[in-house]
Formats: C-alpha cells, structure tokens, sequence
C-alpha cells in the first residue's frame, strides 16, 4: 500500500500528456467526490466545479491561456470557480441544508449563522470573492492528492484569463468566477522536459519552525 508521501513524490506538474488516454468514468468520479468532500470555512462549499472534456470548449481555453498545450492534450480539464459573492441566500442556503440533512435545528448553530451573515455583509463582495477563491485552492489541493492517489496525471495553471474564461464558461450568469483550472490525464511516454527530473523542495529545517 502507497502512502501519501509516495504519491506526492511521484506527482508532478506533468509538461505533456499523451492525448490518447483517458481517465476512466471511476478514477475521474472518485476525483470529483473527494473534492467535494472538501472541508470548507464554515461548511459553505463556496466555489464549484466544472469538468470539461469538450473539445472545442477547451481550444477556447487554451487560446487565453497562454496556448498552453496541457489544456487540450488531457483527457479532461477541471475549473475551479468561487462564488462572485457570499449574499445572504447562499449563506441561508448551506444553513439551511445543513438542518435539512441532520435533521434538526441547534441554537447554536443558528447564532453562529447570524455572526456569519453579519461578517460577509460587512466584507463586502471583492472581500467575500477573495474568501471564496482561497476555500476553491483547498478543494485544489485535495484534487491534486487524489489525483495522484488515481495515478491521474494533473497540472495546476494560474495562467490564464479568468474573465475570457468565464465569459467562455459563462459562468457571470452563474454568479461564478474562474479561480484556477486543472487538467488531468496521463503523462506522455517522451516529450516531457520536467518527468525525469528531480523534485525540488526546500529541505525541512529550511521550510519548518516548530515552536514549543
């Protein structure tokens, strides 16, 4: 049995994947869950996920992302999109699932919703996008160890246009902003400057102070 160090030692920005494999319907829904089992500030689950595997959908893409091959070559391309706003609906909405699923109301929880409601309004909505956005790169990181768990292939990419993209996404309709997008797939056999190369990551004494 692999352990989580194992597979994040043999994870890597892969550079170029082979276009003809695809992930399977069970690695890819196995993926998706974990995402969205993804611990979230407050539970909100702020941000949301778009799974593309059109072609002519990701070549739009990959024009306002810096060209960048990885997009088109994989065998799905994952966007990360955070509420443009948390408002009060979609606040009372998480709250109110919360009940609905547990089956009760608790007092407590019902005071913390009110603290919440006051927070985000005063915030404002550049301040509650930001929030959203950094719970999204939770989900990311859950997404790049599951991936690796799936020996699923997967390249984080900050480079592109977010506004081409949602307008391509149409994601403004959806109250949605694009955060970070994610291909995944498989590396290919040759053609990959990075694959063979060493990881590189500061030593612990370097990256580490424990404080006791």
């Amino acid at each position: 049995m692999h352990t989580v160090i194992d597979k994040l030692t043999w994870r890597y920005a892969t550079k170029k994947f082979d276009a003809t494999k695809t992930v399977s319907d069970e690695k890819l829904e196995r993926i998706i869950e974990a995402i969205r089992l993804t611990p979230t500030s407050s539970g909100l689950q702020p941000f949301e996920l778009l799974v593309i595997s059109n072609p002519a959908i990701r070549a739009k893409i990959q024009a306002v992302a810096w060209n960048q091959a990885q997009i088109t070559e994989a065998s799905h391309l994952l966007v990360f999109a955070a509420w443009d706003d948390i408002t009060k609906d979609r606040v009372d909405m998480m709250f109110d699932l919360t009940n609905e699923v547990r089956g009760f109301k608790n007092e407590g929880w019902e005071n913390y919703r009110r603290q919440l409601l006051d927070i985000v309004a005063a915030r404002g909505t550049e301040g509650n996008y930001q929030a959203a956005a950094r719970q999204a790169y939770i989900g990311l990181g859950v997404a790049l160890t599951a991936a690796a768990f799936e020996e699923v292939d997967a390249t984080p990419m900050e480079g592109f246009d977010p506004e081409a993209v949602d307008e391509i996404l149409d994601l403004k309709s959806k109250n949605l902003r694009s955060v970070i997008i994610l291909p995944i797939g498989y590396r290919a056999s040759e053609g990959d400057w990075l694959v063979n190369l060493k990881k590189v990551r500061r030593s612990r004494s370097n990256f580490v102070t424990e404080i006791k």
